[in-house]
């Protein structure tokens, strides 16, 4: 399991938190395992990741689904997932110049559709930036 919570020249401007649609060159090979889009919608508005800055992966199973696997198998499922469980983090510059952190949930949105979810999660900055001190003092622009 590789798991990153921020890197280290980037921080959160705004917690976001808010579902997207993700845009694909082509289909994904693996519905558990899409790997990062091309682009997003958000708001109505298509943006193109033109940067991957970085990635991470949790696998950690959560609430119930954490007690209903054996612990030699539990463990081998945090490494590579399972299907429904886990998430895909990715760090992207968008063609505006912003960057975010966008996130693929991979629990089904339900029964009947097992793919998971596209989340917008934080807008982020450099540490220290001016992006960052504005949104220190209050003044941060929507």
């Amino acid at each position: 399991m590789s798991q990153r919570r921020e890197s280290g020249e980037c921080e959160s401007l705004r917690l976001i938190g808010e579902a997207v649609e993700a845009v694909f060159d082509k289909p994904p090979l693996l519905l558990k395992k899409p790997g990062c889009p091309a682009a997003f919608t958000w708001r109505g508005k298509t943006y193109a990741i033109v940067e991957l800055l970085s990635e991470w992966h949790d696998y950690r199973r959560r609430g119930r689904m954490a007690l209903n696997m054996r612990p030699d198998h539990a463990t081998a499922a945090e490494r590579r997932g399972s299907l429904g469980v886990g998430r895909d983090h990715y760090q992207v510059r968008i063609d505006t110049g912003k960057v975010f952190e966008i996130m693929y949930d991979r629990a089904p949105r339900s029964a009947s559709d097992r793919a998971g979810g596209w989340f917008v999660m934080h807008e982020l900055g450099a540490k220290g930036s001016a992006d960052s001190n504005a949104r220190d003092s209050g003044s941060m622009p929507e």
